[in-house]
């Protein structure tokens, strides 16, 4: 089994509201339908178990850019809409939250029955990665949501998240079955997160004297912790800063989305409801569906697409949100039929995007840009948990918390 990586994030409360939830739904739809039209299921497994992507995926989708919110979220908008469709797809989640989770058995015993694949053998799986990161790693997080996703292969992720007893963070944790070698002997390629002291491993190898002697077992810890994985751990402070986000990549996209627009674009300006502001959600979005690893290092910048329901950096701008999937759904669509040329262009932006940074230098204007979303965020529906935006010559505050 391959571990992926882990994630600290601070833990934030309430509920996704509804006009926010359905838009996450299907543009998590539409952007994973992009990926298996290029890549197949098995890169969407992937990628959900990247917690750097996973993080970008949640920002783009409207949510609070680090919190532990995005992982309930995400999933819960992802298995609404790709479960319907699991057999054109080919991909289906079970679980989730709470009691939910405790529904992950039954949900993958009738997908078994469904598809042939040995359900026995993915409840299986799927009882052992919680085990081992809620009771053979004892880290001081338990575990609250268990997602499991799978292909009609039989291949799998799972993204799980963890509670920190009498603390204010949340751990996730992410699973792919590529590699699988043994649940019980070093199964990940690390352990990572704030220190908060000694843990108890029974997955090292190190640790075989303690599976045999279970009464030492809390006496002892590992003699040697495995090499140290990526690590996210996102920071306390809500309001998006210049610190969080990369902003060659950031001031570059934007560069070209706003201001020079070159002769590539005109394949894309041309898909219906491709406004001006549209097109800079779409490079970020391109940038989910087609982007490399190493370029999700900073999950903020990936919300410069449709803002946080908190209003961090901005507004969730609905106009522009609708607009988006919209044109994404409408590319998806004409791929499946032969027509990729759609398709193709959103690729082309994102590419474009990733070339002007060589020569992009930064500027200063990070909160003046912030501030300009904001000022201009009634224009496009702007819409927090708190209320609507409105007009600056309203005599009201633009951002009402």
């Amino acid at each position: 089994m391959k571990r992926s990586g882990t994630a600290d994030l601070p833990l934030h409360y309430g509920l996704v509201p509804k006009w926010l939830a359905e838009r996450m739904s299907r543009l998590g739809l539409a952007i994973t339908e992009a990926i298996i039209a290029e890549y197949g299921t098995a890169e969407v497994l992937r990628r959900l178990s990247d917690p750097f992507w996973f993080q970008s995926l949640g920002a783009v989708m409207g949510m609070d850019w680090h919190s532990s919110g995005i992982t309930t979220s995400v999933m819960g908008s992802l298995k609404a809409a790709i479960n319907p469709l699991y057999k054109e797809l080919g991909i289906y989640i079970c679980g989730g939250k709470g009691q939910k989770s405790r529904n992950t058995p039954d949900e993958l015993l009738r997908f078994g029955e469904r598809t042939g694949l040995d359900g026995m053998e993915l409840v299986r799986c799927s009882r052992l990665s919680a085990k081992v990161d809620n009771t053979a790693i004892q880290d001081g997080f338990q575990l609250y949501t268990h997602s499991f996703v799978v292909n009609t292969e039989g291949l799998w992720t799972v993204v799980q998240q963890g509670m920190q007893n009498g603390g204010s963070t949340a751990r996730r944790y992410h699973w792919h079955s590529a590699g699988i070698t043994s649940f019980v002997e070093e199964p990940h390629t690390g352990i990572c997160g704030n220190n908060m002291g000694q843990i108890l491993n029974l997955t090292a190898r190190a640790a075989q004297p303690s599976k045999t002697a279970m009464l030492a077992m809390t006496s002892e810890h590992p003699d040697r912790m495995i090499a140290e994985a990526r690590r996210l751990i996102m920071p306390n402070h809500h309001e998006v800063k210049a610190k969080d986000v990369d902003l060659k990549r950031l001031g570059a996209m934007l560069w070209l989305t706003q201001e020079k627009q070159p002769a590539d674009f005109e394949e894309l300006l041309l898909l219906e409801g491709m406004g001006p502001r549209t097109l800079q959600s779409m490079a970020l979005v391109s940038e989910v569906i087609y982007g490399t690893p190493s370029r999700f290092d900073d999950p903020a910048r990936f919300s410069f697409a449709h803002g946080g329901k908190d209003g961090h950096p901005f507004p969730v701008p609905i106009k522009v949100y609708d607009e988006t999937i919209s044109v994404l759904s409408k590319a998806v669509q004409q791929a499946k039929i032969g027509q990729s040329d759609k398709l193709q262009a959103i690729q082309q932006l994102g590419i474009i995007s990733r070339r002007a940074e060589k020569d992009f230098i930064p500027n200063d204007n990070f909160d003046a840009l912030i501030e300009k979303e904001r000022r201009d965020s009634w224009k496009y529906g702007g819409k927090t948990v708190f209320g609507d935006a409105k007009r600056p010559d309203e005599g009201q505050l633009q951002l009402q918390f």
